[in-house]
């Protein structure tokens, strides 16, 4: 089950990705094994040498009897101190900055994906859209010619 934050690619240029682990409830990795978490508007942050997924909303899990559970607390991401040291590098000379781009199982662990990510412009958001939509236009014309 890969879930992607579709919002993020289409706002930002993703420069770089990591991967990190995440720290998360086991309610929260029931729910995200159905496939249940929003990254629309998620972000993350340095936070005293910690890095934390902030905003990342993964819903409560149905069968639970937790009911004082929040669904967009903070979320530790677990990095090595020389990766953590290497982005603050990067975010802190540049106009970039640090977006999850996907969260996905691997190897029975939930990881996600961050991307060093710089700004779109409109114009840029604009001729991204013409080109995927001359695309689908040419493939179209090709499946209907065959």
């Amino acid at each position: 089950m890969k879930i992607l934050n579709k919002k993020a690619l289409h706002n930002y240029y993703i420069l770089e990705s990591i991967e990190a682990g995440i720290s998360l409830l086991g309610s929260e990795v029931k729910s995200l094994r159905q496939g249940r978490a929003d990254l629309g508007e998620a972000y993350v942050r340095v936070i005293n040498n910690e890095v934390f997924l902030i905003n990342a909303n993964i819903p409560r899990y149905s069968q639970t009897a937790a009911r004082d559970y929040d669904p967009l607390r903070s979320r530790k991401l677990l990095l090595h101190k020389g990766q953590i040291h290497s982005l603050l590098g990067k975010i802190s000379g540049q106009a970039t900055t640090l977006v999850p781009v996907s969260v996905y199982e691997k190897n029975n662990r939930f990881k996600v994906q961050v991307g060093l990510a710089r700004s779109k412009k409109q114009f840029d958001k604009r001729a991204a859209i013409k080109a995927r939509d001359q695309a689908r236009r040419i493939e179209q014309e090709l499946r209907g010619k065959e």
